[in-house]
């Protein structure tokens, strides 16, 4: 089992999920946060003076699929989260050990 965490620019949400719905992907995460990589934020005007954001909103995406649809999830986040700017966001893939549906008792791949 792994762990796929994205950081994808906030109006790219709905396209991304819709692509993870199409090929089955039914359960993820969702947190709404900050931070910045090669961007380094950018500068705004406000009542006249310039100020620096050094953090950038973002959305970070949780799921935890079965090894054997890694490389299409990856592939969906990447087609549906691209605008080939900057900052489109990275994806992070992790081994997770052990899964238990508290509900139910269930354990690992039928806890998914």
């Amino acid at each position: 089992m792994k762990r796929v965490e994205a950081i994808i620019k906030p109006f790219k949400l709905e396209d991304v999920k819709d692509a993870l719905a199409e090929i089955g992907i039914e359960g993820m995460t969702v947190s709404e946060v900050k931070g910045y990589g090669r961007q380094k934020g950018h500068s705004e005007l406000y009542r006249g003076a310039e100020y620096v954001v050094d953090f950038l909103p973002k959305i970070k995406m949780e799921m935890i699929i079965d090894d054997k649809d890694v490389e299409q999830v990856t592939a969906a986040i990447v087609e549906a989260a691209r605008t080939g700017k900057i900052g489109d966001g990275k994806i992070f893939v992790s081994d997770i050990e052990k899964i238990i549906r508290i509900r139910t008792g269930e354990i690992d791949t039928e806890a998914i």
